[in-house]
């Protein structure tokens, strides 16, 4: 094991040696810790120190747990002009992130009805790795969608206004969708509105808690209340697109090789090779900021038939959209003075407080969505002032894996996890058994203890709790 060095109740240090240029930070507490089974993830924390222009610390959130080149929950931000952009760091799934759609329905109106809405859901969404989108697209409608992200869906009847004020950068990053390649864009023509599989999801939930009344009043909360919680990415399309770009910075004279990972071969921002790569994943993210919106119009269509009312008449109001698994350009302040720097959250998200947060959420800050397994809970919660200062205003994105996929199977039968599942009351639609084992609860760690260090550490402030009704697996 690392030499960590424990710092408080809820982090550890990891000091500077000499290949690193800045010391790691794991927010963390003993009992997580005790989830690691080999020292890979707090390497690879250590190696992310080692890049050019990285700023402060290497950071790591409580849901850390191996990736690719950077660990999964790592945040790592780099001088805009002097620094790198890292494939490896923003990962293959591009802007996977969550959805979450509030209704005004309460339990005991949705509790008979579970089975047939998520069975109809799960004929109305495709899910799973190889299934198709019903919804057909042309070349420019893709490349409109690439560019204009939500808007496009605002444009052709598939979002609202409102839908785009509460989804991050409201649904549209600005970049040059011409990078995209030919192939990426023929992976992703026919997944528009489409799940996924692996931890993709599409949950039922009630709220079941509520931490702090006020905020959950804003978001328009309240006990007992049915939600939709859709999490999600970029499909084929944002995979190619990180495949693409790994590729060719590898095999070109411009990447930056670590000697430590070559995972973790990046480029300069200011390189051609970065500005295309940074453009082609913001088309990617605008690609899944309208994937889960087409899934939202889906969802609504669904309520709509099983309850004989619209959506709007349902309450059926996005609280937010947010995203994981981004490279984003911010500007925090470093040692006094105010820096542009290239913020990477690879599986964590952004955790701006009331304040810094713009729009509507700037009295409330942004939500911020934590989804657990499929048999616990999942949180909303919103940013601190003091973790701006932090980890440049990040937070984790899940509970984290404590088992890889390989051991699950190894480990549990679909039978078991059924009946666990139903013992909670809990139905469950996967497309195949072996997606039943891979995402057993027990293959996740405790979400509430992961709330307890996000807490403890100041990095978000709980606001209300969410439990599982019913379950939708690819």
């Amino acid at each position: 094991m690392f030499n960590l060095k424990k710092i408080s109740e809820f982090a550890y240090e990891l000091p500077e040696d000499q290949s690193m240029k800045v010391p790691g930070i794991i927010y963390i507490n003993d009992t997580l810790l005790k989830n690691f089974t080999n020292d890979e993830p707090i390497k690879q924390v250590r190696n992310v120190a080692s890049l050019p222009g990285i700023v402060k610390a290497s950071i790591a959130m409580p849901d850390i747990h191996m990736g690719y080149g950077f660990p999964i929950g790592g945040v790592a931000a780099f001088d805009y002009d002097n620094g790198i952009v890292s494939p490896g760091g923003v990962g293959y799934d591009i802007n996977c992130g969550v959805t979450l759609i509030k209704t005004n329905l309460k339990y005991q109106e949705v509790r008979n009805k579970i089975a047939d809405i998520i069975e109809n859901l799960y004929k109305s969404i495709p899910a799973g790795i190889d299934h198709k989108s019903s919804l057909r697209l042309n070349q420019q409608s893709l490349s409109n969608i690439l560019s204009e992200g939500i808007y496009w869906a605002l444009e052709n009847g598939y979002a609202t206004e409102n839908d785009m004020l509460n989804t991050e950068e409201s649904g549209k990053i600005e970049c040059d969708a011409s990078y995209v390649s030919e192939k990426a864009m023929a992976r992703g023509i026919n997944e528009l509105g489409t799940l996924g599989g692996g931890n993709h999801f599409l949950e039922i939930q009630r709220v079941s808690s509520i931490m702090d009344d006020k905020t959950s009043k804003m978001f328009g909360m309240e006990p007992d209340q049915v939600t939709i919680m859709v999490h999600t990415g970029s499909r084929g399309l944002g995979h190619q697109v990180a495949t693409d770009f790994i590729t060719e910075i590898l095999n070109s004279g411009e990447g930056i090789k670590n000697e430590n990972d070559k995972q973790l071969t990046s480029v300069y921002i200011s390189s051609k090779i970065g500005q295309r790569y940074i453009n082609s994943m913001n088309a990617a993210a605008n690609f899944s900021f309208v994937n889960r919106q087409i899934i939202t119009y889906k969802i609504r269509k669904v309520f709509e038939e099983t309850f004989k009312r619209d959506y709007e008449s349902l309450g059926m109001d996005i609280l937010y959209s947010l995203a994981h698994n981004m490279a984003k350009q911010e500007y925090h302040i470093i040692e006094n003075t105010k820096r542009k720097l290239l913020v990477h959250r690879k599986g964590a998200t952004r955790a701006f407080p009331a304040g810094v947060a713009e729009g509507k959420f700037s009295s409330t800050g942004y939500p911020v969505i934590i989804p657990g397994d499929m048999g616990t809970a999942s949180y909303v919660l919103v940013g601190t002032q003091e973790n701006m200062k932090n980890s440049f205003g990040s937070s984790c994105h899940g509970a984290g894996r404590v088992l890889s996929r390989k051991a699950s199977n190894e480990k549990f039968t679909p039978e078991s996890v059924l009946r666990e599942l139903n013992d909670r009351g809990i139905y469950i639609r996967a497309a195949t058994k072996k997606v039943i084992t891979e995402e057993s609860p027990e293959s996740y760690k405790d979400i509430d203890e992961v709330i307890k260090v996000v807490n403890g550490a100041n990095i978000a402030r709980p606001v209300l709790k969410l439990t599982p009704l019913a379950v939708m697996k690819g």
